[in-house]
């Protein structure tokens, strides 16, 4: 009996090949595309959830009250951790963690300057599970300039050869370093990434860094014992801050705050970022359209499915007569459904596994190596695969197999109303999604596309920048780069756009004439750096070598900076007076606000002051022509000036660039996968087209005998289709309008989705344009049929 069913299941596949094609295939896209959003969203929620004390870590971060402003750092004055190991018994350990940049030597041929390296506490190892290959975890750490290499560092310096105690030097000043550890490679899905770990801190009560409560660079991890509430340990900081440092809040005229944040909350969760950051918006969003994809495809399935089973009323009629049981006819029906689906699961196993590397590739990160390491995942995937079967297979397994013999037989059965609106409701809602699909798509688009065309308010074009390590033949390094042929102009400072920026305690004059706490971002600059990036002054003048007090009582501030102050008008702030981090003197300039930053971040406060000892960066205007041999030029005298240091360089349009990323992965994602959702659509559009042409084609015949034209027939067969495309349209719109008005919040740069109205209209000609291309295949074809051949059909 089961053979039979099978037999006829096959047959009925084979008998309607286009419709079990369109079937399949829809199905195998939308559980292909399902399942690699799951891989992503999976691994993005994954990030440091592979601790097993990770319910027990939280990371310290700060919140500094100043009469202009409240900052939000993510980590700690050094002296924090500490200070609270010793005052509360609740923490089991804390940790210190400082990623940074370090010049590594090994005899006279390896120099590399070691930019994924990170000072660390000797409680690394016991707060975090990164399994040790060699050495104890309590003690790897635990001597200054103790070093713990990964696997892929250890062959860097030392190639196949044991790395344990063998000596690198570390820094410009080449101290020894001793490796006492050698790790497994961090894995990608960890915040904590670093190849190189070196343990800078002694732990000892009385060094200047745990004294230290004004600086913040490090980020700060608690391991709280059992059942410890971490609110309640929050409630106590007040007082504790109060005990150590309540003198210096108040002669600051600062209020610090401390908060523990959830270390599996760090990556995606957290407003202050990290040494990576992810976005919790993005994984709902690529949730939302994986459910979106499988389910337009599910309602593909279930359509072409229940429009197809009322063909076969009559061989429901004959199996009844010859005895056959409605749980059997039940079994038949949700078996071939299932079969379907089966066969849609095996083939988007194999896509899965086919297109998984590219799709890292588009996602900029490994967030598999093989779906097959996944077993559980695939066990879900066919899961979803059958209940499709299932849901698809209950329509005709319980209608037809309900229908009266006698009935069907005489050829008095009609399909009834319900069917057919359960199928329009399907399409609405499938063009519902697309519609809203096409408008988000658009509309992350013209945002990514407003973020790289915006004025930045600086020239980033041609701009080369050297890091010269703060030597002191900088300067000289400057004059002789200058003197190169396809040199413009070269500057100095502490930072450049894109690459982030110091926070500054500062007291200056506001507009009512008090001298005013705040804490503004700070560059250090020289001479030449306004003139280099072409900031606009709006009130005073820039630094000048004329006016010898610049360089060390001088500020030129931005005009976030000024309306901090209270200055209605820039120039009321030019004379004004300030102090910050021992330089006293006067305001001189105001230039016009840029982005030294992304445009995913306000405009902050900006200070700029000439302090020739900070300016590490150097950064050099190129001509265009002859790049190659310019660049070649700047190493041959970075080498000859600077030999103790590797050369490298970067352009500031590339640094600003990589701030967009993570956006513009995101937005090609979209795209991929929204051009799928509706591609699905179009194909269960196309089937049910094809189908109702069937069922018209005598009524075709008829009208074309009478002398219907055939841009009439046209109109006939697809107006139906586009009515439905028209009521998605409406349904779509304020849905989809809301999404979008959320996501854009996250940008404080942003277009205008009011002044974007016309996109929605675009986004619903363009799905009726697109739906009119499909069923006109159809509806043109049998317009175009001989009426003869349509009235002779049974």
């Amino acid at each position: 009996m089961f053979s039979n069913y099978l037999r006829v299941a096959f047959r009925n596949l084979w008998r309607h090949k286009g419709f079990s094609l369109l079937n399949i295939l829809g199905l195998t896209i939308g559980m292909s595309a399902c399942f690699l959003v799951f891989l992503y969203v999976k691994f993005e929620l994954s990030y440091d959830d592979f601790h097993s004390k990770g319910d027990r870590i939280f990371r310290i971060v700060t919140d500094i009250v100043n009469p202009s402003e409240t900052l939000h750092f993510n980590n700690a004055a050094p002296a924090m951790p500490v200070a609270a190991k010793r005052d509360f018994p609740e923490i089991d350990k804390a940790l210190r963690f400082d990623p940074g940049s370090i010049l590594i030597r090994k005899g006279a041929d390896i120099k590399i300057q070691e930019d994924n390296m990170a000072y660390a506490d000797s409680t690394f190892f016991e707060i975090f599970d990164f399994p040790l290959l060699k050495g104890d975890p309590v003690t790897a750490l635990r001597e200054p300039n103790s070093v713990v290499l990964s696997e892929t560092s250890a062959k860097k310096y030392f190639g196949s050869a044991n790395p344990m105690g063998q000596h690198l030097l570390l820094g410009d000043q080449g101290d020894i370093g001793t490796v006492t550890g050698l790790m497994k490679d961090m894995p990608e899905n960890t915040e904590l990434k670093a190849d190189f770990l070196v343990a800078s801190y002694s732990g000892a009560a009385d060094s200047n860094r745990d004294k230290n409560w004004g600086g913040f660079g490090d980020f700060s991890y608690f391991l709280l014992k059992p059942n410890t509430n971490p609110h309640a340990l929050e409630k106590k900081f007040p007082a504790f801050l109060e005990n150590h440092i309540g003198k210096f809040m108040k002669e600051n005229n600062q209020t610090y705050t401390y908060i523990l944040e959830p270390l599996k909350d760090v990556y995606l969760k957290s407003t202050r970022g990290g040494t990576v950051a992810g976005s919790m918006t993005n994984v709902y969003v690529f949730s939302i359209v994986g459910v979106f994809i499988l389910l337009i495809a599910g309602i593909n399935f279930v359509n072409l499915t229940t429009a197809r089973s009322t063909e076969r009323a009559r061989e429901v009629g004959i199996r009844k007569v010859v005895g056959a049981e409605r749980q059997q006819l039940t079994g038949q029906f949700l078996g071939e459904s299932v079969i379907l689906c089966l066969i849609a699961f095996v083939l988007s196993v194999g896509v899965c596994a086919a297109l998984l590397p590219s799709f890292n590739f588009l996602a900029g990160k490994t967030v598999s190596t093989g779906i097959f390491h996944h077993p559980s995942y695939i066990l879900t995937l066919l899961a979803i695969g059958v209940g499709i079967g299932l849901l698809a297979g209950i329509y005709p397994a319980l209608v037809l197999s309900g229908f009266q013999p006698i009935v069907v037989l005489k050829g008095r059965f009609a399909a009834g109303t319900r069917g057919l609106l359960l199928r329009k409701g399907l399409v609405i809602s499938q063009f519902t999604i697309s519609i809203g699909l096409i408008v988000a798509t658009l509309l992350v688009g013209f945002q990514l596309n407003f973020m790289r065309n915006q004025d930045l308010g600086f020239n980033k074009g041609q701009e080369l920048v050297v890091d010269t390590h703060g030597d002191n033949h900088k300067d000289a390094l400057k004059d002789q780069i200058r003197s190169l042929p396809g040199v413009i102009s070269v500057a100095m400072s502490s930072n450049t756009p894109g690459s982030g920026q110091m926070n500054a305690y500062s007291i200056i004059q506001n507009q009512k004439g008090e001298m005013q706490v705040c804490s503004p971002d700070l560059f250090f600059v020289d001479f030449d750096y306004i003139s280099q990036y072409q900031l606009k002054l709006v009130a005073g003048r820039a630094f000048s070598r004329a006016f010898g007090a610049d360089t060390t009582q001088a500020m030129v501030l931005n005009e976030a900076g000024t309306r901090m102050l209270g200055y209605h008008h820039p120039q009321d702030a030019i004379g004004k007076n300030f102090s910050q981090w021992g330089r006293k003197g006067k305001i001189i300039g105001v230039v016009k606000d840029y982005h030294y930053q992304g445009l995913q971040e306000a405009i902050r406060p900006l200070s700029l002051r000439i302090e020739p000892g900070g300016c590490y960066e150097m950064s050099v205007k190129v001509r265009p022509t002859n790049l190659k041999g310019t660049i070649a030029g700047i190493e041959k005298d970075y080498h000859t000036m600077l030999p103790n240091w590797p050369f490298s360089y970067y352009f500031v349009d590339e640094a600003f660039d990589k701030q967009y990323r993570a956006e513009d992965r995101f937005g090609k994602l979209f795209l991929y996968f929204a051009g799928l959702a509706i591609f699905i659509s179009c194909l269960g559009l196309l089937g049910l087209a094809s189908y109702s042409t069937v069922l018209r084609t005598k009524e075709v015949g008829v009208r074309k005998v009478l002398g219907a034209s055939v841009g009439g027939i046209v109109r006939l067969l697809s107006k139906d289709f586009l009515w439905l495309v028209g009521i998605a349209f409406v349904f779509a719109t304020p849905i989809t309008f809301i999404l979008m008005y959320k996501w854009l919040k996250d940008f404080a740069y942003r277009i205008d989705i009011w002044s974007a109205w016309w996109i929605f209209i675009l986004a619903g000609l363009g799905a009726l344009a697109i739906a009119l291309f499909t069923i006109s295949f159809q509806a043109v074809k049998a317009a175009l049929a001989n009426p003869v051949n349509s009235l002779r059909s049974e």
